[in-house]
């Protein structure tokens, strides 16, 4: 690879990720799914691809043995097509005296093609341009994940007027004061009160809480939440715009844009590089002219200059160790997004986990099945209580049939079924009148585990504990984590009892419980403000906001929301919480090995460059030095693909 090839692939760097998002006063469509960006909807992704068909064309060309002409012109196709719009950037920021890498490149690309060097030039123009449509497309799907999240409210409600008339309107028009209806099964179109009317509402998009919250007259209900059985007027308290789904979509969006600022290190310092390597070759190629000297030999030692001081081996220290620790990582079921994001993990300084679905699988479960009377057994218990509730849709209700089915109990039919909202469900099964609800005060279970009593014509015969699981690798991950980090944090929106007692079965002692997604967010700020480089670790919409604005955001791709999976950084797509503390440790292995690599490069520089400009370097001496050290680092850094560097405990 010639001279102005090293340039260009060192002078690539990513352009700074962002998206906007407008939190509109227009309702969505009702349940709608976000729309989806089609790929050759962006201009980025459409430039790059013509840029790459005429890239191919004129090789195909030229290998076969056309004339020099019809290739020539397909690889300047090729350049104007992949290269305008970064041509165009880099010219727009040297207007604000700013030496722009893209500027750079095109200006590489075009000195390659003026020493015959086309297919080089034409080649580096295309990864360029295929870059730029890559990150394009990712900025694209995390706009439309963000819009997405507004979907969860209705775009209509009815609304009770003060002579009782029901009237449907624009869920975006509600006004503080009003009064709705919502029917059984609907969305909630607003933040609000309940006035009268008792239901369980599913608020696992807002709190994380996987068990639907029973409200009645006083209590908080959030917009884009699910009501269950039940109908509810509530009393709107904000309107649409000033919701919490939309406050989430509005600190995601904010957050992402302040995190986007990061770099690679090495992009740090590019600029200041690129100018001092562009200045310094200038100089020693006019410099010797304007004393009389040959201007062949002023050309040569410049361009020797140029191939010798030119970062490529610098710039490849840092790619292939992280490019490799990436894809070992993906061998191992962890989906890292970025180098950047690679590097920055093993900078981690301490860990908060969610609960839900992080911590524990996220699905409740029967842990305790107690006999009250003793005519019964424990499975005639659990087989009557699975019967009674087979037909109901609750949570609690598939728990407590999963118990049964795992008992490899028979369930008999369930007759006179009946759900009361707020209050549990009655049924007739085998001749008995059995009713299931949630237990008095006085019958007493573990804290963070809900109680459950089943009547059998009026008389408590049992007592069933449900609760949400935790992960069985969870202690050992944790305490993995506090080894290579300090102390973790559990952060959620659960109960404080709930949080404790799965706290105290993990081994985290710093809890913080009942908290809103903008409350998880301040906490991780307010760590980060200390002096800690927070990974975040969770599942749901609840937490994006946290993990947009952490140091690292690491989802639980199993059963993450589509929003959480494209704010997270990191994706832990076999939901092993044991993979935490693994890619911690590669990422701090990939960056020693990169500390590594710079010190060899910077060597190789500095001894090649010196003796150009002391001494007489020959260009070919020059130039496969530069390839060595530059092939060294990358052999170096690749042996992070070994299956021995990635490491669980």
């Amino acid at each position: 690879m010639n001279a102005c090839s090293c340039v260009l692939l060192c002078g690539s760097s990513p352009a700074l990720r962002r998206f906007t998002v407008a939190t509109s006063t227009t309702a969505p469509p009702r349940l709608a799914p976000p729309a989806r960006t089609r790929l050759f909807a962006l201009p980025e992704v459409r430039w790059a691809a013509v840029a790459l068909g005429l890239f191919l064309i004129g090789l195909g060309l030229q290998l076969a043995g056309a004339p020099a002409w019809s290739w020539w012109a397909l690889y300047l196709a090729c350049y104007v097509t992949g290269g305008w719009e970064p041509g165009l950037a880099g010219l727009q920021a040297l207007r604000e005296k700013t030496l722009d890498v893209d500027l750079l490149m095109v200006l590489a690309a075009i000195g390659a093609a003026s020493i015959g060097e086309i297919t080089d030039g034409a080649l580096l123009i295309v990864i360029f341009a295929t870059s730029g449509a890559l990150e394009a497309l990712a900025t694209a799907r995390t706009e439309d994940s963000v819009r997405g999240l507004l979907n969860l409210a209705p775009d209509t409600a009815t609304v009770v007027t003060s002579d009782g008339v029901e009237q449907v309107r624009p869920a975006a028009e509600l006004e503080v004061g009003d009064e709705v209806l919502i029917r059984p099964g609907e969305r909630v179109p607003a933040d609000g009160a309940v006035l009268s009317g008792s239901s369980g509402v599913d608020q696992a998009t807002i709190t994380g809480e996987p068990l639907p919250v029973d409200v009645s007259a006083g209590c908080e209900v959030f917009a884009g939440t699910l009501n269950g059985t039940g109908s509810l007027r509530v009393w709107v308290s904000r309107r649409a715009e000033d919701s919490v789904v939309a406050r989430i979509a509005a600190l995601v969006e904010e957050a992402g844009q302040t995190k986007a600022r990061s770099q690679l290190f090495i992009e740090k310092v590019e600029q200041r590089y690129s100018i001092g390597m562009v200045a310094a070759t200038v100089a020693l190629f006019a410099i010797p002219l304007l004393f009389g000297s040959d201007l062949r030999e002023s050309l040569l030692r410049a361009m020797t200059f140029m191939i010798v001081a030119s970062p490529c081996a610098v710039v490849l220290a840092t790619m292939p160790p992280l490019l490799a620790a990436i894809a070992n990582a993906g061998r191992h079921g962890v989906l890292v997004k970025s180098a950047v994001v690679m590097e920055r993990l093993g900078t981690t300084t301490k860990v908060a986990f969610d609960k839900t679905g992080t911590l524990t699988r996220g699905t409740p479960e029967v842990a305790e099945v107690r006999v009250l009377d003793d005519a019964w057994s424990r499975d005639e218990l659990l087989r009557v209580a699975a019967a009674a509730e087979r037909p109901s849709e609750h949570p609690l209700a598939a728990a407590v049939v999963r118990a049964a089915e795992r008992a490899e109990l028979s369930l008999p039919p369930a007759d006179d079924f009946a759900a009361l909202p707020g209050r549990g469900v009655t049924a007739r099964v085998e001749g008995h009148h059995v009713e299931i609800s949630a237990a008095p005060a006085e019958f007493e279970v573990q804290p963070g585990h809900t109680p459950v009593l089943v009547r059998c014509t009026g008389e408590p015969i049992g007592l069933l504990a449900i609760t949400d699981q935790p992960r069985p690798e969870a202690p050992v991950a944790v305490a993995v984590t506090r080894g290579l980090t300090s102390e973790p944090v559990l952060l959620t929106g659960d109960t404080a009892a709930g949080a404790c007692e799965l706290a105290a079965h993990v081994g985290i002692t710093d809890v913080r419980a009942g908290l809103l997604p903008e409350q998880k967010l301040n906490v991780v700020d307010e760590m980060q403000s200390a002096g800690h480089r927070v990974a975040f670790v969770g599942d749901g919409i609840n937490d994006a906001p946290a993990m947009a604005t952490a140091h690292a955001g690491i989802a639980m791709g199993g059963a993450a929301s589509d929003l959480t999976l494209q704010t997270a950084d990191t994706i832990m797509v076999r939901d092993d919480l044991h993979a935490i503390p693994a890619v911690i440790d590669l990422s701090r292995r990939a960056r020693r090995v990169v500390t590594a690599n710079l010190v060899i490069a910077g060597t190789f520089i500095a001894v090649l460059a010196t003796w150009d400009l002391v001494g007489h370097l020959p260009l070919p001496l020059g130039v496969a030095g530069h390839e060595g050290s530059t092939v060294l680092v990358a052999l170096n850094g690749l042996r992070l693909l070994r299956r021995g560097a990635w490491k669980t405990r």
